[in-house]
């Protein structure tokens, strides 16, 4: 299993990373995601690519880019 670390960017409030989160975890071959607002990232554990995870985000509202 893979981990992928994205920042994101637009996220300001707890809400938005709640959006992010649902976002990321829609994605198959996702088994857990962690996002952290304050440092504007998030931490994904599976098997899904990382561009796949960067569209997610995006379609969610947010730029994404795979650290």
């Amino acid at each position: 299993m893979a981990t992928t670390k994205l920042e994101i960017k637009g996220m300001k409030c707890a809400h938005c990373a709640s959006t992010v989160e649902g976002a990321l975890k829609s994605i198959d071959g996702v088994t857990s995601v962690k996002v952290d607002l304050a440092s504007g990232t998030a931490t994904v554990e599976g098997t899904a690519s990382g561009e796949a995870l960067a569209l997610a985000v995006s379609a969610a509202g947010f730029r994404a880019r795979v650290l």
